[in-house]
C-alpha cells in the first residue's frame, strides 16, 4: 500500500480545523506570496495583438496538458448530469459557480462545457498571486489561459470590472469559485462569499451552479490517495428577481446556490449534510 503524503495529511488536518472554526473561504495550501498586479500588467479582454497571441499559444499548450491528465487517469469524469440546464442558458453571458477542491477541477468544468460554447470561451476568475507569482508552465497558463485575476490594486480592479462587463455582454461564460480557497478533496458544499452573485446581478446575467461529487477510483495517485472520479452535476440556473433590490438579489441568489449544492450533495451521497462541531 502506497504511503500517504505527509503534506496532504497536514492539509486535511487543516481543513478539519477550518471547518470547525467555520472559516469557509480560507486557503489551506502554501501558495507563493502575492505580488500586486498593476493595471498596466493585464489586458482583461485579451484585445491586444500580443495578448491574443499569448492566449492562442497558452490554449494550445493547455489543451494538450488537459488531454494528458485525462489520458493518464489523473483526472476522471465518470458521469455528467443535468446538461439540459446549461443548454437552457448557453446563449447568454453566464457566471458559473463550482465547488473548489482540486487544482484541476476547473479543467473538468471546461471539458463538459467547451464542446457546446461554439466561438465562446470559458473564462476563470483567479486569485492575484496565481497570476503574478507562479513560475514555469503553471504560471504561463495562469497568465494567459483566459484568466481574470482579482487584485488588491483599486485601479486594476476597475479594469477587472470593465473587462467582466464586456465579456458577459458578448455572451462569455465566467467560472467563479465562490467558496474561494481550495480545500483539497473536500466533498461538502461550503457557504459562499457574495462576489459571484454580485457579478451576476451587476451584469444582469444568470448564475449556473455546478456541483462536483466524487467517488474513490481504484487508482492510487502519487500522493498515496485514491484518484477521485467526478460526477459533474449541472444544476438549474439562478436568476435575479426584478422586483428585489440588488442587495437582496445577491443574498438570495447566494442562498439558492448553496441550497442547490446541499440538495445535490445529500442526494448523491445519500446522507444529510453535517459539518464537524463548531469551535469558537
Amino acid at each position: 500500500m502506497a504511503q500517504k503524503d505527509p503534506g496532504r495529511l497536514a492539509v486535511l488536518q487543516k481543513i478539519d480545523q477550518l471547518e470547525r472554526k467555520r472559516l469557509w473561504s480560507h486557503d489551506v495550501e502554501q501558495d507563493p506570496p502575492t505580488i500586486p498586479l498593476e493595471p498596466d500588467q493585464i489586458d482583461y479582454t485579451r484585445s491586444k495583438l500580443s495578448s491574443k497571441f499569448k492566449t492562442w499559444v497558452a490554449n494550445i499548450v493547455g489543451t494538450k496538458f488537459i488531454a494528458g491528465l485525462f489520458k493518464n487517469k489523473q483526472l476522471i469524469i465518470k458521469d455528467v448530469v443535468g446538461m439540459e440546464n446549461f443548454f437552457a442558458v448557453k446563449d447568454k453571458g453566464l457566471i458559473v459557480t463550482c465547488n473548489h477542491f482540486n487544482a484541476f477541477d476547473n479543467f473538468a468544468v471546461l471539458e463538459i462545457l467547451k464542446p457546446y460554447t461554439r466561438h465562446h470561451i470559458i473564462w476563470r476568475v483567479i486569485r492575484e498571486g496565481n497570476y503574478t507569482s507562479f513560475p514555469g508552465l503553471y504560471g504561463f497558463l495562469f497568465r494567459n489561459c483566459n484568466t481574470l485575476p482579482v487584485s488588491q490594486n483599486h485601479s486594476t480592479m476597475k479594469k477587472f470590472f470593465e473587462g467582466m462587463k464586456t465579456l458577459l455582454a458578448r455572451g462569455e461564460k465566467i467560472l467563479v469559485y465562490a467558496e474561494q480557497g481550495m480545500w483539497w478533496n473536500y466533498r461538502k458544499p461550503r457557504p459562499m462569499t457574495n462576489g459571484a452573485f454580485k457579478f451576476a446581478v451587476d451584469n444582469k446575467v444568470p448564475v449556473l451552479p455546478i456541483f462536483i461529487t466524487m467517488t474513490d477510483s481504484d487508482i492510487i495517485g502519487a500522493d498515496g490517495f485514491p484518484i477521485q472520479e467526478y460526477t459533474m452535476n449541472v444544476l438549474p440556473a439562478i436568476f435575479a428577481d426584478p422586483n428585489k433590490s440588488d442587495k437582496q438579489n445577491i443574498r438570495d441568489m447566494n442562498e439558492q446556490n448553496y441550497k442547490a449544492w446541499v440538495d445535490c450533495y445529500e442526494k448523491f451521497y445519500g446522507k444529510k449534510l453535517e459539518y464537524l462541531p463548531e469551535e469558537k
